[in-house]
């Protein structure tokens, strides 16, 4: 991996309109690509919205409404994670869209506390409930965490990710809707992170090691 671009798509969904999210998305995305980046997450349930009462999450994207990310995915060779959610046997559940440019329609997996991914390899490993005792494939270049946490909870969020980081030698991108998403290197040292509104993180992995930057979505 001589040269791999990051981003981490800092967006608040704070209403259930499928269609509007969609739209917003194609904006972070074309700035992303005009960044050069190769991959773009998103916070949780940044497709859906929050739960409609509080308790209840939306339905999941039809793949007809996911349709354009797809498509954006295909033309910009970017390959993207976004928050949606899931249905299985009749339950609802926090999930993850990825949208790779080799496919035409994303795949889906359930959120879990976060995902690793191998550059170049179409697909994700999610890891689910406690992180402690985790086997990382070696080859896993990046574990990504999608969150949608405020003030009282995001200090916690960050000291664990910065952990996990320098425990499993693995660099780490967290995508927070309300403010303050990081990046990590390998060693848990933080690289960039940013602080509240509507931005592009980025990271770029070159010959002198991880690089960071905040772009404001214009």
């Amino acid at each position: 991996m001589s040269q791999w671009n990051i981003a981490a798509a800092q967006y608040a969904s704070r209403h259930n309109c499928i269609d509007a999210h969609v739209q917003h998305h194609l904006r972070f995305i074309d700035a992303a690509a005009r960044q050069q980046c190769n991959l773009l997450v998103f916070p949780e349930l940044s497709l859906t919205g929050p739960a409609t009462d509080n308790t209840t999450l939306p339905e999941p994207p039809s793949e007809l409404a996911l349709q354009p990310i797809a498509d954006a995915a295909h033309a910009l060779a970017i390959t993207v994670i976004a928050g949606i959610t899931l249905e299985t046997d009749g339950a609802r559940k926090k999930g993850l869209a990825l949208f790779c440019p080799n496919q035409r329609q994303p795949m889906r997996y359930p959120q879990g506390s976060g995902a690793c991914l191998i550059p170049g390899d179409p697909q994700l490993t999610i890891v689910e409930g406690k992180t402690e005792l985790l086997n990382i494939d070696p080859l896993a270049a990046l574990y990504t965490c999608s969150q949608a946490v405020g003030e009282t909870r995001w200090r916690d969020a960050i000291n664990r990710l910065q952990c996990f980081a320098h425990k499993y030698a693995i660099t780490v991108l967290m995508a927070n809707s309300d403010g303050h998403s990081a990046l990590w290197d390998s060693s848990g040292q933080l690289i960039v992170r940013a602080d509240r509104g509507e931005l592009l993180l980025t990271g770029t992995w070159g010959k002198q090691g991880w690089q960071g930057d905040i772009i404001p979505l214009r």
